[in-house]
């Protein structure tokens, strides 16, 4: 008994029908918002990035149906959005949790317990990566840098920062998500469901109560270049002798403060080169013993430096 194509889930290369619309109500208020969002551009393309996050608000993420809807308030053909919806991760392309938990599991983060932190969370959601639990609160990814490396490691739930967590403090901050318990992130504004922060993505205004007072700041180790560029002294620095004296300091020491030229390391000592020392001459000497151009010129690295 032979089976049809569509048993074997073979494709016959028919092409998809086209994406269901919105129910005439959603459509109005949705095409209301619209209008507003695109007012704010000179160009309505430009839009289109908030109008994925808007038809995300609706549905959770952004459907066929959504796309369709850009396509049609942009005059794009749906090919174009399709494209800037499926490079950019913060646009899910199929349904997922009311929290999405992102484990950062770049470098630093990584070696400071991200990795540790999302296997734990696997095993204890039962979820791999980009799974939802079963009762659609929790949807669990990893992530990369959120340019928060100095609260090492983080967790982000719908864009809202988690510092300094562990394996046990992750798993304590999921089962409140998915009891319903109060959970207040490290920094910034209180949490809200996953198409709240949609909307508020899309340019609408945060309208709970005092949300827009409540905010974060960087780490301190984060905002030391912004204190330099504003012209504000950096804190001095204790610098231990290299002739191999004490590494205490005595308390009534005066400290020392560092100048611009000075090597506070010697893993970052100046190294002799030809153009520092002319007892060793540089690798770019050329086979007849004169000099190359590129020796001349005592600014330049060696070779062996690099450019």
């Amino acid at each position: 008994m032979s089976t049809s194509s569509s048993e074997r889930g073979v494709s016959l290369g028919m092409p998809e029908l086209p994406a269901p619309g919105y129910p005439d109500d959603v459509r109005a208020r949705l095409e209301a918002d619209a209008r507003e969002v695109i007012a704010r551009y000179p160009d309505s393309r430009s839009a289109l990035l908030p109008l994925l996050h808007l038809v995300q608000s609706e549905e959770g993420h952004v459907t066929r149906t959504g796309m369709q809807f850009c396509a049609d308030m942009l005059d794009l053909t749906t090919a174009e959005v399709t494209a800037v919806a499926t490079f950019y991760t913060m646009y899910r392309r199929r349904p997922s949790g009311d929290y999405q938990v992102g484990v950062c599991t770049n470098t630093l983060c990584a070696v400071m317990g991200g990795d540790a932190i999302f296997e734990s969370l696997q095993e204890h959601l039962g979820v791999g990566n980009g799974g939802t639990t079963d009762d659609g609160k929790v949807t669990l990814e990893h992530i990369e840098c959120n340019a928060a490396c100095d609260f090492a490691p983080v967790v982000m739930v719908n864009w809202e920062f988690f510092d300094n967590q562990s394996p046990a403090s992750a798993r304590r901050l999921v089962d409140d998500l998915r009891e319903g318990r109060p959970v207040e992130p490290t920094r910034g504004a209180r949490l809200c469901t996953f198409k709240e922060t949609a909307r508020i993505l899309a340019g609408f205004p945060d309208e709970r109560p005092g949300a827009v007072e409540e905010s974060g700041s960087a780490g301190p180790a984060s905002l030391v270049g912004l204190r330099l560029a504003r012209g504000e002294t950096a804190p001095a620095r204790v610098v231990h002798p290299r002739d191999g004296g004490p590494h205490d300091e005595p308390q009534d020491r005066a400290v020392h403060e560092p100048s611009p030229a000075e090597h506070l390391s010697s893993h970052d000592a100046p190294q002799d080169t030809s153009a520092s020392d002319p007892s060793h001459p540089s690798p770019t000497t050329t086979r007849d013993g004169g000099a190359s151009p590129r020796s001349l010129d005592a600014a330049g690295p060696t070779a062996e430096e690099g450019e």
